[in-house]
């Protein structure tokens, strides 16, 4: 057949596939070619910790169809007549020929082919810090399917005693529980103040505090100073302090960078962040060729800042955009990301969507609005478990900015639920009366969600002043004395309390002992219970009676993020 468009797609993890199989949808009769420098293609790579830790034994599952199909070239040939060539390195592009030139990393043979359009799906590299002992025997990333077979033959052989994980991002955090499970003593290295930064300090914390609680140790604001070994093996990390770590196994994820070598070779624009600047269709600043996944650098909806955003998620959605431009016209359009992700903690997953509050106000977001909700993902009946969410708002609109949520719930629902209201523009006002899927065996009556909007909506009508629990804890530690006012069950605060002063008055009992709060209406009082409900009951029972700085501390109990008496 004459004037077969030539579509030649660099890369086969992720996004280079899925463009392949849209452009292929699109035109049945396009010449589709894939050129892949590893052996596999379509590597699910977010499910590599899993594969280490045990939850699938199977290592094809990585690389197949829902079906259990192993998407290798026959199969791509096969099912999608989509020319796949593995062990296939991109090694040189003539744009005024429109030519790539290509070797194979095992036989060495080159080759060259014509394309009308090119998709480049380069992807990124993890990055390593440029310290001594990087070369030793005993130190990894986890970026390919090389890596997770490496950690997993090291899970299978259960050898290793000690292990350190460099970085408590995303894949640092499953890496440790990956290796956790094996039996592996570890240890988590994090330069920063905190793990996933993604979270604002006070839920980073209390995934900090569940990490601790499953046996594995977690340094904060202490960086890898160098690698030390013996004989060419890894022996121990030495961090900036001096300390020195005795392990036999280091995983690096300090994070990516964008594999952008090829289109600086041919002179395409590299953005500001690093990677391939791409338009709304995903094209280059060569019309003939588009940019997909790890590689670019796409818009923040919220901010409209450039931001580098390398999720496989979104590597899916720009691929299938750019296929569809490539086999036609610039047809539809990527509008960039929010920057949604969620990560499992063992038991636990964190999860955000937008801005943090930190982030907003890094970025100039002086007049937002904040509120933490601590409560059960369904009815206790239906043995429900606990969320703690944390919503940011502008203040003036109402416009919800950005949502976190941790804990052993459902945080995957919340999250996407919050995602979709900051897609939409939603406000606080838009979200409160949301009509949602109910019924006990999924969620409360009013969805966790739902009552974090209450929340915020009750702060910003001057209903509850809240306080957060990083606040109380500033305010106790700098010697302040408010009244602080703990409306639970005797039996809960003999079960688990502060001890930070707190006075214990049940709030069936409050309005019989008003008299026992101090009697200078203008004293500051923080209430507060497990969740904090109660807790603004009673700062409304103190408000009716008079009292005129009362507080509710957000989250309760369950949202302390310090240690506790008990």
């Amino acid at each position: 057949m004459e004037n077969r468009r030539r579509i030649v797609v660099v890369g086969g993890s992720a996004s280079g596939p899925k463009a392949a199989a849209k452009a292929r949808r699109i035109d049945n009769n396009a010449e589709v070619t894939i050129l892949q420098k590893e052996a596999d293609l379509s590597m699910a790579s977010c499910g590599y910790p899993y594969y280490v830790g045990g939850y699938f034994e199977d290592r094809n599952m990585l690389i197949c169809t829902p079906t259990g199909v192993v998407r290798d070239p026959k199969f791509y040939l096969n099912a999608k007549d989509i020319a796949a060539k593995v062990n296939t390195e991109v090694i040189a592009i003539d744009r005024a020929k429109r030519t790539v030139s290509f070797r194979h990393t095992v036989t060495g043979e080159t080759g060259q082919m014509a394309y009308d359009k090119l998709i480049l799906a380069t992807g990124a590299v993890p990055r390593m810090p440029p310290i001594p002992g990087t070369d030793l025997q005993g130190i990894t990333t986890l970026q390919s399917m090389r890596d997770a077979d490496f950690l997993r033959k090291v899970r299978d052989e259960r050898k290793i005693r000690k292990a350190a994980v460099i970085g408590g991002g995303l894949i640092g955090i499953e890496t440790c529980e990956a290796l956790q499970l094996a039996g592996i003593e570890i240890t988590v290295v994090e330069l920063l103040p905190q793990l996933l930064m993604f979270l604002d300090w006070e839920l980073a914390k209390l995934v900090e505090n569940h990490v601790k609680s499953k046996g594995a140790n977690v340094i904060t604001e202490n960086g890898i100073a160098a690698f030390l070994g013996e004989n060419g093996r890894l022996t121990a990390v030495k961090l900036q302090n001096g300390t020195e770590l005795p392990c036999e196994l280091a995983v690096v994820a300090i994070g990516v960078r964008p594999n952008v070598k090829l289109a600086q070779q041919i002179g395409l624009e590299i953005g500001e962040t690093g990677g391939i600047r791409v338009n709304e269709y995903m094209q280059t600043t060569d019309p003939d060729i588009y940019a997909v996944g790890d590689c670019v650098e796409t818009v923040h909806r919220i901010t409209g800042k450039k931001v580098l955003a390398p999720l496989g998620d979104l590597a899916n959605l720009q691929g299938r955009v750019a296929g569809e431009n490539a086999a036609s016209t610039n047809c539809v359009t990527f509008p960039g990301t929010i920057q949604t992700g969620i990560c499992k903690v063992f038991d636990y997953a964190a999860g955000s969507t937008g801005l943090s509050e930190t982030l907003a106000r890094r970025l100039g977001y002086t007049d937002i609005v904040t509120v933490i909700n601590a409560s059960p993902d369904k009815p206790g009946f239906m043995e429900g478990k606990l969320l703690v969410t944390k919503l940011v708002a502008d203040a003036k609109s109402g416009r919800i900015l950005g949502a976190q949520c941790v804990g052993p719930g459902n945080v995957n629902r919340q999250i996407a639920q919050w995602a979709m209201a900051i897609q939409g523009h939603l406000t606080v006002e838009d979200v409160v009366n949301s009509d949602l899927p109910y019924a006990p065996p999924f969620s409360l009556a009013i969805d966790h969600g739902v009552a974090a909007a209450h929340i915020l909506q009750n702060k910003m009508k001057g209903r509850m002043k809240g306080i957060s629990c990083a606040e109380v804890h500033k305010k106790v530690t700098a010697g302040e004395t408010p009244f602080l006012l703990d409306v639970r069950q005797p039996e809960e605060f003999e079960q688990m309390r502060l001890g930070i002063g707190e006075t214990l008055m049940p709030l069936g009992a409050l309005r019989r002992r008003l008299n026992e709060l101090p009697q200078d209406k203008g004293k500051e009082i923080i209430c507060y219970c497990k969740i904090s409900l109660r807790g603004y009951e009673a700062a409304l029972v103190l408000e009716g009676n008079g009292w005129k700085n009362v507080k509710v501390m957000e989250g309760g109990v369950a949202a302390w993020p310090y240690p506790r008496e008990k």
